[in-house]
């Protein structure tokens, strides 16, 4: 099949491209890029890929690919992180977007960091009780699916406010690979060809007078089908030549109301026109000699994520052994605390003033800890109390970026549910995010992942609703650049980031063996230890039992995209090959 090189003028050489994506999502098995090393101890070492210059790591070999291949031309990590999102919405259409939002944070070659967040909001026409019935009661299926269940997209805006700070290439240039990708297609997968299946009812009944017939096929799909979004390469393309008006104004955005006014959902222009992103200052603390650079408020997990490691450095985790089961038995019970945090005090800091002081306060942390028991769990009636039977989610992406220079970008974004709420946009080919559900619909009465909120994360008009998500880059204490790191994962986003970063601090691990590494979650309710199942071996399991700890399982927990800067110099990349189809390529 012949493919015409669409964006000649912009440099991206597409043969080349796709000819290495088409490599790396069709080889079998997956090109793990890894090289066994020998350690002092003669203990054979698994080593993700390892570059000079720059690194992408993402969840599709084609977006890492796009945005390696903007390196190479020169473009800094911003340029890069922006090429990788765009890619990823054409080829990663159940996670990647243009119709959702999410979070960044950068740091510069100076040490300058900056965090960026582009969190949809709730409409204007938003109320506390939108979604109760007369009654009282909740009705979830509401912010779950169709029209109602959208938040204002803000992925766009984001990218473009991203862009205007820090890009270095013409932003025509970035969304050249996209367009491309979308115009001419792609292979499927594996992973992405079981997705379409799987969701594909659910699409249809979603969009039963427009079923979008690229993603829906009789017979099913399979990996190395040829995929053409034609209409959302035209939304691509007047984004690419307009900006944030090729989204939010003219006919993008009539198509996004059309589609809205056809299942009676009350997003408006005026929705569209007022929403902006914001820089706001990203929350920094350390563990131990390092600086951990994350993601505030409207985010829950960067509170959380330093809670946890002020918490951890009283404990020796070292000496402990990594998922021995006092390890794991210690880390639970100071999740299961920070979590409960989360529940009552977290929220959107425009609308709810956040105890972010007292929160990551050393003496009250210490206080959160202090009937930690290490041979026993603590009762629930003593931390909180309720009944919740699921866990949140894997529908987010996240990208990690690091430049020759060595400035670095985390983003992870979302539709919130895989494709959102399953609604694609007639005529613009993209679907819109289900990001309402994320409010606490109703105080006290958890979401579709099982996740409890209140009065601070209750619905408001304009407001953004609280996330999980927790882009975050580390420095050494020379104020070097250490790591990135980033996962998918709702409620799990912010054990996986902690658990890996730990991995490789604590424990010695490379960047590829802490990706690699099996994970456990407690989020407080439901009041369980979530296994990776057939990860851990019964004796541990009854290890962890006789703790008082209710043990259910994940398919998966975390799909890691990371950067490590070795002692040399160099850059490994580490990303969740066996989980996903996550690539790292560096050059």
């Amino acid at each position: 099949m012949k493919h015409t090189n669409l964006f000649a003028n912009h440099s991206v050489t597409f043969a080349t491209l796709l000819l290495l994506g088409s490599w790396l999502v069709t080889c079998q098995p997956a090109p793990r890029s890894v090289a066994m090393q020998t350690t002092n101890s003669a203990t054979p070492r698994k080593v993700g890929i390892v570059a000079s210059q720059g690194m992408v790591s993402s969840a599709h070999p084609l977006a890492t690919a796009v945005g390696v291949e903007i390196l190479k031309q020169g473009g800094n990590a911003t340029d890069a992180a922006i090429a990788t999102f765009f890619a990823l919405a054409v080829v990663y259409p159940r996670a990647g977007n243009i119709g959702g939002g999410g979070f960044a944070v950068c740091r510069q070659a100076n040490g300058e960091s900056t965090a960026l967040d582009f969190r949809e909001k709730a409409p204007q026409k938003a109320s506390r009780d939108m979604y109760l019935d007369d009654k009282g009661n909740a009705q979830n299926h509401l912010s779950l699916a169709g029209h109602l269940a959208v938040g204002v997209p803000a992925s766009v805006e984001g990218m473009v406010a991203l862009h205007k700070k820090q890009g270095k290439l013409a932003w025509a240039t970035l969304l050249a690979p996209a367009v491309e990708l979308a115009a001419k297609g792609f292979a499927l997968t594996q992973h992405e060809a079981k997705y379409l299946n799987q969701y594909s009812e659910e699409i249809i009944a979603n969009n039963p007078k427009s079923i979008p017939q690229h993603l829906v096929k009789a017979e099913g799909w399979k990996e190395g089908d040829w995929v053409v979004h034609k209409d959302l390469a035209k939304t691509l393309r007047l984004i690419q030549e307009k900006g944030r008006a090729g989204f939010y104004e003219g006919e993008t955005a009539a198509l996004i109301l059309k589609e809205i006014q056809r299942g009676k959902g009350i997003l408006s222009q005026q929705d569209l026109d007022n929403y902006q992103a914001i820089w706001r200052t990203p929350l920094i603390g350390n563990y131990k000699k390092y600086k951990v650079i994350t993601m505030p408020p409207p985010s829950s997990g960067g509170i959380i994520l330093l809670q946890l490691f002020r918490a951890t450095e009283n404990y020796p985790l070292r000496k402990w052994g990594h998922n021995t089961a006092k390890t794991m038995h210690v880390m639970v019970e100071m999740e299961r605390r920070v979590y409960a945090d989360r529940s009552v005090y977290m929220g959107d800091p425009d609308f709810y003033k956040v105890p972010q002081t007292m929160l990551l306060n050393k003496n009250y942390i210490k206080s959160r800890m202090a009937n930690i028991n290490l041979t026993q769990k603590t009762p629930s009636q003593q931390i909180r109390e309720g009944k919740v039977e699921q866990i949140e989610s894997f529908e987010t992406t996240h990208l990690s970026v690091v430049d020759k220079d060595r400035n670095a970008v985390a983003i992870t974004t979302t539709l919130n549910g895989n494709y959102g709420c399953k609604v694609m946009v007639e005529g613009a080919g993209f679907f819109l995010n289900n990001e309402m559900d994320d409010f606490s619909i109703k105080v006290g009465v958890p979401n579709q992942f099982g996740l409890v909120g209140g009065e601070a994360n209750a619905i408001a008009p304009n407001k953004r609703m609280l996330s999980s998500m927790t882009p975050t880059i580390l420095a050494d204490e020379n104020n070097k650049l250490f790591m990135v790191v980033g996962t998918p994962g709702g409620s799990t986003i912010i054990t996986s980031v902690y658990q890996t970063i730990l991995n490789v601090i604590e424990h010695q691990m490379t960047m590829q063996e802490a990706v690699d590494a099996k994970k456990f979650h407690h989020q407080w309710l439901p009041d369980e230890v979530i296994l990776e199942e057939k990860s851990f071996s019964e004796q541990l399991q009854k290890q962890l039992a006789a703790y008082g700890h209710t043990i259910s399982y994940a398919p998966t927990l975390g799909r890691m995209d990371c950067v490590l800067v070795l002692p040399n110099g160099t850059l490994e990349g580490g990303a969740d090959y066996t989980r996903g189809d996550n690539r790292a390529i560096g050059y």
